[in-house]
C-alpha cells in the first residue's frame, strides 16, 4: 500500500515558515560574500567513510548503497565534506569557504527534533591565528543582531581542556574514563568517588569546583586560579581571555560565557569551541570551533581550520520576517493587466489576485486575512 505520510522526523515547509528560512539563508550568504568568503556547494550524498571521524551515537546517518555496494549516506555533517573537498581537489590554503545545505541526522524516537536540518555558514582554512575564531565570533554576533536576537548568550569553551586536566592527573586510563564520563553527565556521586582519592593532589581545590565551572566568564575564569601551573593550560586560559577581552571590546552590550566541564560536539575538534543561544530555546543558534586535525581522516596533513554554523531553523523562530505573506491582493482583468503589474512594484507586500471575478477575489482577501486593492476601478 502506498504511504502517503513523511519519514518520521521530516517535515514539509510553506508559506511563512519557508520564506523566512530562505530570507535568512540569503542574508547569511550576502553578509559572508561581502566579507571575502567564496562560495562552496557539496552534494547530499557521500560515501560513509568521510564521516569516519564523526562520534556515531550523536548523529546516525541515513544509509544506502550504491550500485557497487558501497556505503552512501546523506550528509549528517558540513564540515567533513568540506575537508573531503580540499583533500581531492588540491586547492591551495588559506581559504574562506560559505555554504549552507541540508543535514540529515537520525534523532531518537520521540525526542522532538526533526532528522532534517538547515545549516548555513563558514570554514577558514591555513590560518593558525587566533583571528580565525574572531572573525567567526564576530560573524555570529553580527548576523544574530540582524536577525533580532536581542537575549542572545555567547558561551566559550575548549577542546583541549578536559584531556588536559585528566593527564596531569595521577589516574590510570580507566579512572580517566570514569572521571571523564562522570563529569560530564553530572553524576556527581560518582564525580566524587572518583575523585576522593586525590584529596592531597594539588589538582583538589580544583576538581572539587570542576563540575560548575560554567556561567559567568569572569566568575568561571576565577576558578582557574585553583589549578597547579600546567603549560598546556596556561596556554588555554590565554586564549580563552584574550578573546573574552575581544569580545567586551568590540561587542561592549554581548553576555560572554564560559563552560569547561561539558563534552567538545566532536571528536576532530582541537581548540576553542563556542555556542550561541537564546534564554527562549534549549536549541543552539550557532555553534563552531577550531579543528586544526581538519585533513587528517583523509591524508596525512594537518590543515588548521575554523568553523561556524548557523541553525537556520532555530533562527527562523526569531527573525521578524516570520509574517511575509502578501498582505495585499491585487484584482485586474484582461485591460488593467499593465496597471496591475505597476501596483505590484508598488507594493512590496502584495501578490496578483488571479480570479475571475470581483466576487471571487473578495472572497479570498476575506479568507487570507488581506487587503483587497482594484485596479479596474482606477482605468479611464
Amino acid at each position: 500500500m502506498f504511504n502517503r505520510n513523511l519519514p518520521i522526523g521530516t517535515r514539509d515547509e510553506f508559506g511563512a515558515l519557508a520564506q523566512a528560512k530562505e530570507k535568512i539563508t540569503d542574508q547569511i550568504q550576502t553578509y559572508f560574500r561581502k566579507r571575502g568568503f567564496q562560495k562552496l556547494t557539496t552534494p547530499l550524498l557521500e560515501y560513509k567513510a568521510v564521516f569516519s571521524s564523526m562520534e556515531q551515537q550523536t548523529y546516525q546517518p541515513y544509509q544506502m548503497l550504491d550500485e557497487h555496494g558501497e556505503t552512501l549516506v546523506l550528509r549528517p555533517d558540513l564540515t567533513l565534506p568540506v575537508a573531503r573537498v580540499m583533500s581531492t581537489t588540491g586547492i591551495k590554503t588559506p581559504v574562506k569557504w560559505y555554504y549552507s545545505g541540508e543535514v540529515f541526522r537520525v534523532k531518537r524516537r520521540l525526542s522532538g527534533s526533526y532528522n532534517q536540518q538547515t545549516q548555513a555558514g563558514i570554514e577558514i582554512i591555513g590560518y593558525r591565528s587566533l583571528k580565525a575564531e574572531w572573525e567567526c565570533l564576530t560573524a555570529a554576533i553580527e548576523l544574530c543582531q540582524q536577525q533580532a536576537v536581542n537575549d542572545l548568550h555567547v558561551e566559550l569553551g575548549h577542546a583541549r581542556f578536559v584531556k588536559a586536566v585528566l593527564q596531569a592527573l595521577p589516574l590510570n586510563t580507566l579512572q580517566q574514563a570514569t572521571l571523564q564520563q562522570a563529569l560530564f553527565s553530572k553524576n556527581l556521586t560518582a564525580y566524587q568517588a572518583v575523585i576522593a582519592p586525590l584529596s592531597t593532589d594539588p589538582f583538589y581545590p580544583f576538581l572539587q569546583t570542576w563540575p560548575w565551572l560554567f556561567g559567568d566568564f569572569a566568575k568561571v575564569l576565577d576558578q582557574l586560579k585553583l589549578l597547579p601551573e600546567v603549560p598546556e593550560l596556561q596556554s588555554i586560559m590565554q586564549e580563552l581571555a584574550a578573546t573574552q577581552a575581544f569580545l567586551t571590546q568590540q561587542f561592549p552590550q554581548q553576555r560572554i560565557e564560559l563552560d569547561l566541564s561539558i563534552e567538545s560536539p566532536q571528536a576532530y575538534y582541537t581548540g576553542m569551541i563556542f555556542h550561541g543561544y537564546s534564554d527562549s530555546t534549549a536549541e543552539f543558534l550557532f555553534s563552531g570551533g577550531r579543528y586544526d586535525q581538519l585533513l587528517s581522516s583523509f591524508q596525512n596533513t594537518l590543515q588548521p581550520a575554523v568553523g561556524l554554523a548557523f541553525e537556520v531553523d532555530q533562527l527562523a523562530q526569531y527573525t521578524t520576517a516570520t509574517a511575509t505573506a502578501p498582505t495585499t491582493l491585487i484584482y485586474f482583468d484582461a485591460a488593467s493587466w499593465q496597471a496591475a503589474q505597476q501596483a505590484l512594484l508598488q507594493n512590496p507586500a502584495s501578490s496578483l489576485c488571479l480570479a475571475e471575478t470581483k466576487h471571487e477575489a473578495e472572497q479570498i482577501a476575506q479568507r487570507t486575512h488581506s487587503k483587497l486593492l482594484d485596479v479596474t476601478e482606477v482605468q479611464p
